[in-house]
């Protein structure tokens, strides 16, 4: 009769070793590794020129003809499908250009097209004048950097004090200052 039975310890690892043939080969074949290795998969490929990024907090100033127009802030940006597209998330833009007051336009998603200089602002845009208290809500606003011309192909709604108007497209010459609203327009007065 063995008194203490901690002394039987020692008989589990002598166990474990003495029946090794019989669990070894599964637990072997149960680990190796299935497949083949294949090392190009493990090297990365670099096809494209196209330079990816993804910014949080980023700012950026549209010029023309060495003069600031735009400031824009975004909360993120990043490059979308192609290579001079930068795609925007929680946008506040302000118009600084041709020493007009200014202008400021928020929306929750932007894209700016670098190559056509078209900056497009999408989902409740806001353009707010402060200094004349005037507020214009549109779904989509296109700025056309060449032409210095901003569109909305959509549903317009613009308040100011003493006016209210709706009207199902707008186009707006920023060199000129001149409205075209059209598509079912209505005033209030």
């Amino acid at each position: 009769m063995i008194k203490n039975p901690r002394n039987l310890l020692w008989l589990v690892p002598l166990l474990f070793l003495a029946t090794s043939p019989l669990w070894k080969p599964s637990v072997t074949s149960f680990l190796t590794p299935r497949g083949g290795y294949n090392p190009k998969l493990a090297q990365m490929e670099d096809n494209s020129p196209m330079q990816n990024f993804i910014m949080d907090s980023v700012a950026i100033t549209l010029t023309s003809n060495g003069k600031e127009e735009w400031q824009i802030d975004a909360d993120r940006a990043y490059t979308a499908e192609q290579d001079h597209d930068i795609e925007m998330v929680g946008v506040s833009a302000m118009y600084i250009g041709t020493e007009k007051e200014p202008t400021n336009i928020t929306s929750k998603k932007g894209k700016y097209y670098i190559d056509k200089r078209h900056l497009v602002l999408t989902e409740r845009v806001v353009i707010s004048k402060p200094t004349k208290n005037q507020r214009l809500l549109s779904e989509r606003i296109d700025y056309y950097d060449a032409t210095k011309m901003v569109v909305s192909p959509g549903k317009v709604d613009l308040r100011a004090p003493n006016i209210k108007l709706t009207a199902g497209r707008m186009d707006y010459d920023l060199s000129t200052g001149g409205y075209d609203f059209s598509n079912r327009v209505k005033v209030d007065l």
